[in-house]
């Protein structure tokens, strides 16, 4: 048969299948079942005659009657969908291909390819996003790997004590087994090694924990919410979902998606510093730059976009598969740690030197003896390997000392008080995006808020309005003039960010999408006004956009309707009626504004605002310009009043916060009268600030101020009225300077230099803008301000848990270097071995910070006074307490060191045993006293910790097997239940002495001020 017939018949079949399978879906039951029997049919016809056009290739199969070959390698080429493909699409964005762009017909052609519409979006249905994100790809990031467990073991070995200590242990092994075989000479070095491989275990896992922890806190943060339209709605959806062929709705702090090219909109300016280094914002518009770049931010105006490009697609994509998060940042409190860890390790070196020298001395002088009471060095007699394995046991026994003596937990403790804070506090609406924020919101004297969102509901719904002198409460719409409401649709529709969506159907309700004033607004003008917000925006042309600004606090809009053109004004009250010269009444009289009639506005506006309503008043004017937006002599066309409640238990969180010893500063841009009655009802004015001229003041006096007048001031105001983002920069700078610890809540894209400059930046998850979230160190994902009293209580928690843990460790590193130091030089041997050592070091560090770093936030937390910037990390109550613990082990032992053999009438081995079994329970017991700095009784909420009680059951028991059945590998006897009876008392002691110590007063200058001043004087 010919290629050409073959080919032709194989067209036809294909074109006749293709037919088939794009037969309407919606048939019913009956027609389905014998459509499908029509296809069953039709393709077996089909598959018996392609069979007749074998194909037949050279060298691929010998020619045999046996079996029949079909080519049926036909699938689906999804490209052929759109008349542009991925690799056109990367090329006009990435190169900024202007002349590629106007060639498709400019972005409505590309629109066009890309099977859209600019105004509807693209279907939703799921069919739809999965074809277009298997052509173009998905919006997601291809990242490096994260960090293995075994890359943490590795870093676990990298430390100097650690491989020293396996030095050590290969020594004493190749020892042990050449003067006692491999039977009975491994113990000693092997069990060196297993607990040395325990210690490095435990840490590489906790730590690899963690790493996979803020792994997932890194997911979760970048998981941003993107306005798309999608079915003509406008919606909001995860930025991984967006797809090719989207349209987008960008505002300011927006942070732009994907790359794609400007559709539509108005003063886009956007800052692309983040891809060019360039901190000049770029302008997008119709007639010049029209491409738009992943990863860049809105900084001004507005606009839609269409996607062209995706995930590793794009130049962000690609760049960002390249940069892995940093887990390694060092926060304040660490860098703190880093230096008394250093210190505590210097003592211990020390001490380890001065132990390993007394040692050699005894030993090479003969004052060591053996168990049987013979001399172990006796000069030439000792055989040289015995020498070696001496000096070994003494180098093991003087490193250890330096693995007891340095604190390695507490860099552990901090990472996983930290990422077990980060990970409860998600579940109180907090996300962490830098560790430092954690620990420094504990420490803070000052918490500046925004007031629309966060001590409010942002459910915003207008309760009030005046037309005119009159007010529009009765039924506006029926009692207004036509030229009126005309006006009003025009002012609404054509002057907002926001829009309205209702479905095809009489009986839908609704949509409305934007900021919550924006959404306020267009509900009340559809319900109240009648306003048809389509047939006004198709009436309309936009000529020019002047945004909301929130320094100017208004926006503006120049229209034109059959060649005449309208200017409309919409914002703060008080600012748009100093823009006005004229006002239209209900009826549509217009009239002038005389003095009286200016007052009468302005107690309108007062009254409102003092029922805690946010003024917003509408303006226009016929004399438009093509240019510039007209600014005066406007005519007022009325007045709304919109009510945002204020949150249900803000006024507890705030007195919460107040009782704390922290103080709240209200920062908004309402007018003063709205903002103090906001104020009162949230608690942050009391009566007591009636008397205080300075508790309540406009941004604009603030600024007046000089730095001088501004120092004096800051601390007494409680209320900032009309204020902007620069505005509360000053006063976060003032107050820093003043030594304050500040917190800073924000959420509009001028708010990040106070985010930055504050000490804590907390944005807002739900109207905060993505430069906000970015400038800021934690993201309040609810926008409530009892979430922020929530921060301050984990934050307390998280300091408050290290400095349990360090008072719990220096306590066991004082008790082992006294108790090793004194026996080493008194008896020229250490009671605690290698082994045992590194046991109470894993106890201390690795369960021990599990333990007292998980402690959940209490309320007596919140009864204390902040800590200020310079506090001593190991404060007064932290010495007394660790002290008298230290004092009263290091006692004990050092009775049992030198009398336990007489008291107890038991051997050498038996005392060293009980003195271990003492020691390590003294820590356990000691661990409960550790729980509370302060507090008496250390059992309270003890049955909510099950962690704590889980380690400390886990530990007893493991302390009874090191003691009871692994006598070589810990190198102990078993002890009788009298022994036993004996070392729990001893330990138990501790709760006494604890309670009887908290009773002790402590000055509240420190220990080592004293010093100071001795020094100085």
């Amino acid at each position: 048969m010919s290629t050409t017939v073959s080919s032709h018949a194989e067209k036809n079949n294909l074109v006749g299948v293709e037919c088939l399978l794009e037969l309407p879906k919606t048939l019913s039951k009956s027609n389905k079942k014998w459509q499908v029997a029509f296809i069953k049919i039709y393709c077996s016809r089909t598959l018996l005659n392609c069979a007749k056009h074998a194909i037949g290739k050279p060298g691929l199969f010998p020619r045999s009657l046996s079996y029949t070959a079909i080519d049926l390698d036909r699938h689906q080429d999804h490209h052929k969908d759109f008349k542009i493909d991925q690799e056109t699409l990367n090329d006009l964005v990435k190169n900024k291909n202007q002349e590629k762009l106007e060639s498709l017909g400019g972005p409505k052609g590309l629109v066009s390819a890309l099977k859209t519409n600019t105004r509807l979006g693209i279907n939703e249905e799921a069919d739809e996003i999965q074809r277009r994100r298997s052509t173009f790809g998905s919006n997601t990031y291809t990242r490096p790997p994260s960090k293995s467990l075994i890359h943490f073991v590795i870093e676990a070995f990298k430390d100097l004590t650690i491989l020293i200590l396996l030095g050590c242990a290969t020594l004493s092994l190749g020892f042990g087994i050449k003067e006692h075989v491999l039977k009975e000479g491994w113990y000693d070095g092997g069990s060196i090694f297993v607990a040395v491989f325990l210690v490095v275990a435990v840490s590489a896992v906790s730590n690899f924990r963690q790493n996979r922890q803020f792994d997932k806190l890194s997911k979760v943060s970048s998981n941003i919410k993107i306005d798309v339209v999608r079915n003509g709605r406008r919606q909001e959806i995860s930025i991984f979902d967006i797809v090719v062929g989207d349209i987008i709705c960008l505002n300011i702090g927006d942070q732009v998606p994907a790359d794609g090219v400007f559709v539509e909109g108005h003063s886009l300016h956007v800052d692309e510093s983040s891809m060019t280094g360039e901190s000049d914002h770029v302008e997008v518009n119709l007639n010049g730059n029209t491409f738009l770049f992943s990863g860049t931010k809105v900084a001004d105006g507005f606009g839609k976009m269409v996607v062209t490009s995706v995930g590793m697609n794009t130049a962000w994509g690609q760049m960002m598969s390249h940069i892995s998060r940093d887990t390694n940042e060092q926060t304040p409190l660490q860098t703190r740690l880093d230096k008394l860890t250093s210190s505590i390790g210097k003592v211990g070196l020390l001490v380890a030197f001065l132990v390993l020298l007394v040692l050699l001395i005894r030993y090479f002088t003969g004052s060591t003896k053996d168990e049987s009471g013979k001399r172990e060095y006796n000069g030439k007699n000792t055989k040289s390997d015995e020498i070696v394995n001496a000096v070994v046991e003494m180098v093991a026994a003087a490193v250890t000392i330096i693995v007891v003596a340095i604190p390695e937990g507490l860099p552990l403790a901090v990472t996983l008080t930290l990422a077990y804070s980060m990970k409860r506090m998600m579940k109180d609406q907090a996300m962490v995006r830098k560790l430092s924020a954690c620990e420094t919101m504990g420490s803070a004297t000052t918490i500046c808020t925004d007031k629309t969102g966060t001590l409010t509901l942002n459910q915003m719904k207008v309760t009030d309005s005046w037309f005119g002198l009159e007010s529009g409460n009765a039924s506006p719409s029926s009692t207004l003039s036509r030229k009126v409401v005309e006006l009003f649709h025009q002012g609404v529709a054509m002057n907002t960010t926001g829009s309205v969506f209702k479905a095809k159907g009489s009986s839908s309700e609704y949509e409305f999408s934007g900021s919550p004033t924006e959404k306020a607004i267009l509900s009340w003008a559809v319900g109240e006004l009648k306003m048809d917000m389509e047939e006004v925006i198709r009436e309309h042309e936009v000529v020019h956009v002047e945004a909301f600004n929130s320094e100017k606090k208004r926006s503006g809009v120049l229209i034109k309707k059959r060649g005449e053109m309208t200017v409309h004004w919409k914002g703060a009250a008080e600012k748009i009626l100093a823009m006005c010269s004229t006002y239209y009444e209900g009826s549509g009289v217009v009239k002038e504004i005389q003095e009286d009639d200016k007052i009468h506005f302005e107690n309108i506006i007062q009254s409102m605002a003092a029922n805690s309503l946010r003024c917003i008043a509408f303006a226009y004017s016929e004399d438009g310009e093509t240019k510039k937006l007209k600014e005066e002599k406007l005519s007022l066309l009325g007045i709304v009043g919109i009510k945002d409640p204020c949150r249900p238990g803000v006024k507890k969180a705030v007195e919460d916060c107040q009782f704390a010893g922290v103080n709240i500063k209200m920062i908004t841009g309402d007018n003063i009268f709205t903002a103090r009655a906001i104020a009162v009802e949230c608690g942050i004015l009391t009566p007591e600030d009636e008397t205080n001229e300075d508790a309540v003041l406009e941004g604009e006096a603030f600024r007046s101020y000089t730095q001088q007048q501004r120092l004096e001031k800051v601390e007494r105001i409680k209320v900032m009225a009309r204020s902007s983002p620069f505005d509360k920069l000053l006063m976060v700078k003032c107050l820093k300077e003043l030594g304050h610890v500040v917190a800073v809540t924000g959420d509009g894209t001028n708010d990040a230099p106070a985010l930055k400059e504050a000490d804590i930046g907390l944005s807002m998850g739900i109207q905060g803008t993505e430069v906000a979230k970015e400038s800021s160190d934690i993201v309040i994902l609810d926008d409530n301000f009892a979430s922020v009293a929530t921060v301050l209580k984990w934050g307390r928690c998280v300091y408050n848990n290290i400095q349990k843990f360090i008072q719990f460790q220096l306590t066991v590193n004082v008790a082992a270097l006294v108790i090793n130091f004194v026996a080493a030089v008194s008896a020229g041997e250490v009671p605690l071995t290698a082994v045992q050592l590194l046991w109470v070091n894993l106890i201390m560090d690795t369960l021990g910070a599990l333990a007292l770093a998980t402690e959940k936030p209490t309320n007596d937390l919140m009864k204390n006074k902040p800590v200020g910037r310079t506090a001593p990390l190991i404060t007064n109550v932290m010495w007394r307490n660790l002290l008298a613990q230290a004092f009263y082990q290091i006692s004990v032992l050092l009775v049992l060191q030198f009398r336990g053999r007489s008291i107890f009438g038991v051997t050498e081995r038996v005392k060293n045993t009980l003195i271990f079994n003492t020691f390590v329970l003294c820590q356990v017991f000691n661990e409960f006293n550790a729980r509370s700095l302060e507090k008496k009784n250390v059992f309270r909420g003890l049955h909510k910790n099950r962690l704590f009680v889980g380690i400390i059951v886990v530990t007893v028991v493991l302390q009874v097997v090191m003691v009871e059945f692994l006598k070589r590998f810990a190198d102990t006897e078993r002890l009788n239940w009298g022994q036993w009876g004996v070392c729990l008392a001893i330990a138990a002691a501790s709760w006494p002495i604890g309670w009887l110590v908290k009773s002790v007063p402590v000055p509240e200058k420190h220990f080592f001020s004293y010093l100071k001043w001795t020094k100085r004087s």
